[in-house]
């Protein structure tokens, strides 16, 4: 199964541009509030309609701009779990899982698929049940179950697990991850949390102010992220603006230093990242001078915020984040970062994804 989504829409003066490919299994849209993920499932679910382009699941026409084609939401065979759910409340968790075969007349198969989709979602024992009776997990379970029964070609999440406390959210994520992995669906998944991200994705796709960029497999995304939005979204703690001096050299003047990274730099290189758990005070390669600003203390880790001499003054402090059992006794005169762990970052507009089949539009 595989879906095409290369859409246009202009909301004022906000422009949405999506532009990518999915088969089996979870692919992550992550980005910050605001910049056009739920809005890319809206349009894909037929709920808003693209200004230009086209929207293909397994072969059929959802949206064709030039053809004209614009199929209802009730035909596209896609399934939608909102963020808050959408229950009716005044309804049992039956009558809830039902609403999603009202397209069904014979009596025995609609039976059968809500047994089937009870059985799951592990659901026995609360069939009489109201929304107001369940936990949010359950609660989740139960939205997820009256889109299942209609077996939907193509499953979206809507930032599934934010509206979940912290221990119940990862809970979740594992058995959702367990769950729709026993699918032949694609899932697109919008999520804003990099962890969250990180546990269910199989391949993540960055959107940034309404640009959508293709999906790359997780962790390859966090290992090298290529651009500073993809960057700050994949959690990298310390950044700068960098240009290059040599094939593997680069100045960082917010920091007053020079970094080797192990990759060949571009001549457009804008930026540098390097993410706290990075440094090492054993590591002989990029070994520089620092100093401690403050330290904060974690439940099980310490952050140790600390400046390069001659670093601008009005540049942040760097991070260096370490667990407890691996600070020093006392904080080390000098810190190294692997070439392979300087992370060359580029213009948004200049990405080459073309290595993997992709490309910026």
């Amino acid at each position: 199964m595989s879906l095409e989504v290369n859409i246009r829409k202009q909301l004022g003066t906000f422009s949405l541009r999506a532009d990518f490919a999915c088969e089996s299994g979870i692919t992550g849209l992550l980005g910050a509030s605001g910049c056009g993920k739920s809005m890319t499932l809206k349009c894909i679910a037929g709920i808003e309609k693209p200004d230009h382009g086209r929207i293909v699941l397994d072969g059929q026409v959802l949206f064709d701009s030039e053809k004209h084609i614009c199929l209802p939401p009730q035909k596209r065979g896609v399934g939608y779990l909102f963020q808050q759910y959408a229950l009716f409340p005044h309804m049992t968790v039956r009558q809830n899982i039902l609403c999603g075969l009202h397209g069904e007349k014979d009596r025995d198969k609609k039976e059968l698929q809500y047994r089937d989709a009870v059985d799951l979602l592990q659901l026995g024992g609360l069939e009489k049940h109201k929304p107001y009776q369940l936990s949010g997990g359950q609660q989740q379970r139960v939205a997820l179950a009256r889109i299942l029964v209609s077996r939907p070609r193509l499953l979206m999440l809507d930032e599934p697990f934010s509206a979940l406390d912290a221990h119940l959210r990862l809970k979740l994520q594992i058995e959702m991850k367990d769950l729709l992995n026993t699918l032949s669906t694609p899932v697109l998944m919008v999520t804003h949390a990099r962890d969250e991200a990180y546990h269910m994705c199989e391949r993540i796709a960055i959107m940034q102010d309404g640009l959508l960029l293709p999906p790359r497999p997780t962790k390859q995304l966090f290992a090298d992220p290529r651009t500073v939005c993809a960057s700050v979204l994949t959690g990298c703690k310390n950044q700068a603006a960098a240009r290059k001096i040599g094939t593997y050299e680069m100045e960082v003047p917010e920091w007053n230093v020079r970094l080797t990274t192990s990759q060949p730099l571009r001549d457009d290189l804008c930026a540098v990242g390097i993410r706290a758990h990075y440094f090492h005070p054993l590591c002989p390669q990029n070994r520089l001078p620092v100093t401690l600003v403050r330290e904060m203390e974690e439940p099980f880790e310490w952050v140790l915020q600390f400046r390069f001499p001659g670093q601008a003054e009005e540049s942040q402090s760097l991070w260096w984040r370490l667990p407890k059992d691996k600070r020093p006794q006392s904080f080390p005169d000098t810190l190294g970062i692997a070439p392979v762990n300087v992370l060359p970052l580029y213009p948004l507009s200049s990405v080459d994804l073309s290595d993997e089949g992709n490309s910026i539009f």
